[in-house]
């Protein structure tokens, strides 16, 4: 999901994850997580990875603070190592560890993100080799409190190589009563070697019910179709619908299908007057927004040339014109392709009109 200051712009309430109290959907995961704790079975390092927006994050706090806290004390009626599993890795808001993990605050808790960049007035495209050697120096301390040290880094998969190796050096002789919680999108970018010392967590996405009652009880002013709409684009993603909600992503989504109306014949006026508008400063979240969605049709167009007739795709006679006439395999390469042309364009501060033009260009160009 996003931060705390994204949402707050979009006037959308969401609290960011360090500050969430609630945890939807991946009450199984919380299990096997307290099962660890309480059978002192904890590794050093997790991975808790699956799509955005589906409350990794939001684990990885949750976990951090019941270590932080102790388990026991402060408003949980569990312990480290006894008591009621009801209310899972939960302790009381109320409570001081709660408070000083969301203001980020607490002493024994280090959180590795994409920076802001001041000189682009965006985020970082990437999380650089800095930003985990803060890691190995904040390990070296006494914990301030007596008992762990957490460490969570969100967004694991974008740290560039030498940010991964530095991380890497950690893992390899980790210190004692320290955890490690990577936050991972893509976990295959992740170099092999530090998928292989950690405990891989996958987290599934959200049934569409849940959603739908989280989605409208953060924006209880959206229309019951556009809701409708949202929760189909949003791939078993709250954070997802909750970013599209905020940029009119229903509308977004029907510019970019209307685009290729033509059967990938593209009209190429109406395309550039589209990616002037997302290539605007003040059009961040939109062109965010685009990026995914492009993805999203890149993945059901494959879907939709591997079963030859794409008669469930949700995008009807847009995907099934487009995804029949190319291999399933063409379509994948291509979304990992234009995924990486975004990255680049982040990392490098290229032009975005043009990553958005020749994204459009190439699937309209597959598409013949």
């Amino acid at each position: 999901m996003r931060s705390g200051r994204d949402a707050a712009d979009d006037g959308i309430i969401a609290p960011a994850p360090r500050a969430n109290p609630e945890l939807v959907g991946h009450e199984g995961a919380e299990r096997a997580l307290l099962d660890l704790v309480r059978s002192s079975r904890l590794p050093h390092a997790l991975l808790l990875c699956g799509p955005r927006g589906i409350g990794k994050a939001t684990l990885a706090f949750r976990l951090a603070r019941f270590v932080l806290a102790g388990g026991a004390g402060e408003g949980s009626p569990g312990g480290l190592f006894g008591g009621s599993d009801d209310s899972g890795l939960a302790i009381a808001p109320e409570s001081g560890t709660f408070r000083r993990v969301a203001s980020g605050g607490h002493a024994d808790l280090l959180t590795v993100e994409r920076a802001w960049d001041p000189r682009r007035r965006r985020l970082r495209g990437e999380i650089v080799v800095d930003d985990t050697r803060e890691i190995a120096a904040f390990l070296r301390l006494t914990p301030a409190e007596g008992g762990w040290r957490v460490v969570i880094v969100d967004g694991a998969d974008e740290m560039n190589r030498n940010a991964a190796n530095a991380l890497l050096k950690i893992l390899e002789e980790p210190p004692r009563r320290a955890l490690l919680l990577l936050v991972a999108h893509s976990p295959g970018l992740l170099l092999p070697t530090i998928r292989s010392r950690c405990r891989r967590f996958p987290l599934m996405p959200l049934p569409d019910e849940i959603v739908r009652r989280l989605l409208v009880r953060s924006r209880p002013d959206l229309p019951e179709p556009q809701a409708a709409a949202l929760v189909a684009l949003s791939g078993g993603s709250i954070g997802r619908a909750l970013d599209l909600a905020g940029v009119d992503g229903v509308g977004l989504n029907e510019a970019v299908l209307a685009l290729f109306a033509r059967d990938g014949a593209i009209d190429v006026a109406r395309l550039h007057a589209f990616a002037d508008r997302l290539a605007r400063s003040d059009a961040e979240n939109a062109y965010r927004a685009v990026e995914e969605l492009l993805g999203q049709l890149l993945s059901r167009l494959a879907v939709a040339a591997a079963r030859g007739t794409g008669a469930a795709d949700r995008d009807g006679e847009v995907a099934r014109g487009l995804g029949t006439r190319t291999p399933a395999a063409r379509w994948a390469e291509l979304r990992d392709e234009i995924a990486g042309g975004f990255a680049r364009t982040d990392a490098l501060n290229l032009d975005r009109k043009q990553m958005i033009l020749s994204a459009f260009f190439a699937i309209g160009g597959a598409a013949r």
